[in-house]
């Protein structure tokens, strides 16, 4: 290696100490979340996340590759979070209404009311953009598959009916989930919500 390539690595190192990447990460996903990705520029996005220009391009790639990662970051944050419950060994039918129950407290917490990132971005680019609803998803796939494992173990404790189809099931409740956020981001009213998702939860009575 030269000395000047040498020294620039050097450069690029230093600037990458100068930041968490997972925190300007997650002010990045927040500021496409709230604004979508057209409406959102560069400099809003230097701007929110606190680096320079140069910072944002050496680190992230350009927009369309700092986009892509933050999708991926609300996956491994936002998602995680949501079905984790689901995922658990002692999960079951509670597990589930308590899914939707926290649906409804970060609806009405969420002052700016953004929705679902996912869901926003499904709506704006996945008809023109066959990479972005691909790895949209996947990560849809992961809430279906969530709903999923709780059902069968919902099943198995006799806490729902043996007939039923799971597969389906688990679809349904994680297309209603989606609608749910959709609908926060118009009518924000916690007994609303509440009446909605007893409707929707009540096909597992």
């Amino acid at each position: 290696m030269c000395y000047l390539s040498y020294r620039i690595n050097l450069v690029k190192m230093a600037r990458y100490k100068e930041f968490n990447q997972e925190e300007v990460l997650e002010k990045a996903m927040k500021t496409f979340w709230r604004y979508g990705y057209e409406g959102t520029s560069i400099q809003n996005l230097v701007d929110n996340m606190g680096i320079s220009r140069g910072s944002l391009y050496d680190t992230f790639g350009d927009k369309r590759s700092l986009f892509q990662k933050a999708i991926a970051h609300y996956d491994r944050t936002v998602i995680r979070q949501l079905i984790l419950p689901l995922e658990a060994e002692a999960a079951s039918k509670n597990a589930i209404f308590d899914c939707f129950d926290s649906l409804i407290n970060r609806a009405v917490s969420d002052r700016d009311r953004k929705g679902c990132f996912l869901t926003n971005t499904v709506v704006e680019l996945c008809p023109h953009d066959s990479e972005t609803a691909s790895q949209i998803a996947q990560n849809i796939k992961r809430v279906e598959k969530a709903f999923h494992k709780a059902l069968i173990k919902a099943k198995d404790r006799g806490e729902i009916k043996a007939d039923l189809d799971l597969e389906a099931l688990a679809s349904f409740l994680t297309s209603s989930l989606q609608g749910l956020r959709v609908i926060s981001k118009i009518h924000c009213d916690r007994q609303m919500l509440a009446d909605i998702v007893k409707v929707t939860l009540s096909v597992l009575d």
